[in-house]
């Protein structure tokens, strides 16, 4: 019976050897010239490869334009396309001078179908000139950390002083997939909108194709210029474990994610809090002496094991009225003494105020 085992031994090696170790990831795995991934939640760095030098980043610019556009609360806003908006080459959603569209149309036309026209009319509706506008991001880069960075294009054309880094990128790509309406529309594979004059029905396709390459994609941009190389900013989410990477100058850079995003994923550990509430509120000049109330867990995933503490903010007695679902407190979540989070109390039900 020896011979046996020895082949079954040979078997089990040689599968061992075949299965890819996603433990460790060599900086020559990666084809990008630039990379880095880091943790959703707590932007701790999980891998990086040349990460903080200065390159071209073509249309993964449109992140910011996009972000910027959703901020300014003008999503449905209409505006009639100049004949400078659409003096852009390059990538377009077909806009024409004269053709009516919404800021919300120009979003999907930018993230879906990298429209270069669609980056220039943001950048004049909100800027009111493109220099102005390049002075609108270049503000909120500062604002979000992006120390690398310089932006003169809303939409990432090859163009001196137009420069981020990967590390600045994974930033950006953080503070864009917190905002749900930037999330919503960066993950679709196509949306069909009515614009033009007059407006009539398209369908935007998505350019990304790690949408389809891999499960857990949720976005975010590409990027592809002759002098930028292959860029590419995207965010994954795994039982609520998210990150985002970012490869510039990458030739393989559909694979280089994908090793980036097991790679990380296997070193990401997720940590769930539920605080410690009492069950109830006492509640003053209601008939009820007292309403319960509730707050949500609290997922976030860190590479090394942090110590997790919260503190709670909650009034020993509220006043009536109250409405259910009504904001009553707060928690606040801290891993090694740094603020995770601050997570609302809820009032599980409402007490109507003694007329």
């Amino acid at each position: 019976g020896g011979c046996k085992v020895k082949i079954l031994l040979l078997i089990a090696l040689i599968f061992v050897c075949l299965m890819p170790d996603v433990s460790a990831l060599n900086q020559s795995d990666i084809s990008a010239r630039s990379a880095i991934v880091i943790s959703e939640h707590t932007g701790e760095i999980i891998f990086e490869k040349n990460a903080y030098e200065r390159l071209p980043i073509a249309s993964t610019t449109k992140i910011l334009t996009s972000l910027i556009a959703i901020e300014s609360g003008k999503l449905q806003n209409e505006l009639v396309i100049s004949s400078d908006m659409v003096k852009v080459e390059g990538t377009s959603m077909g806009l024409l001078p004269g053709d009516s569209v919404s800021v919300d149309e120009l979003v999907h036309g930018m993230l879906l179908q990298s429209g270069n026209d669609a980056a220039n009319a943001i950048g004049y509706f909100l800027g009111g000139s493109l220099p102005s506008f390049s002075e609108l991001m270049n503000k909120r880069a500062a604002e979000i950390g992006m120390v690398n960075s310089s932006f003169v294009t809303p939409s990432g054309l090859d163009s001196d002083g137009h420069y981020s880094t990967a590390y600045d990128m994974a930033l950006l790509g953080r503070e864009a997939v917190s905002n749900r309406k930037f999330l919503s529309v960066c993950s679709k594979q196509q949306e069909s909108l009515t614009y033009g004059n007059p407006p009539y029905r398209r369908t935007l396709h998505n350019h990304n194709k790690l949408l389809d390459y891999y499960d857990y994609v949720y976005g975010i941009k590409t990027g592809f210029t002759k002098k930028s190389g292959r860029c590419l900013v995207s965010y994954a989410s795994k039982d609520d474990v998210g990150i985002i990477a970012v490869t510039l100058n990458a030739p393989n850079d559909w694979n280089d994610h994908k090793l980036l995003f097991d790679f990380a994923f296997s070193k990401l550990n997720k940590n769930v809090i539920k605080p410690y509430l009492p069950d109830s509120v006492i509640v003053v000049g209601s008939e009820k002496a007292s309403i319960s109330i509730k707050s949500d867990s609290y997922t976030f995933s860190s590479i090394k094991d942090v110590d997790v503490s919260y503190k709670v903010y909650l009034k020993s007695f509220i006043y009536a009225p109250v409405e259910v679902d009504e904001v009553i407190g707060f928690w606040r979540l801290y891993a090694d003494e740094r603020l995770i989070d601050t997570i609302p109390i809820y009032a599980g039900e409402s007490a109507n105020a003694v007329q």
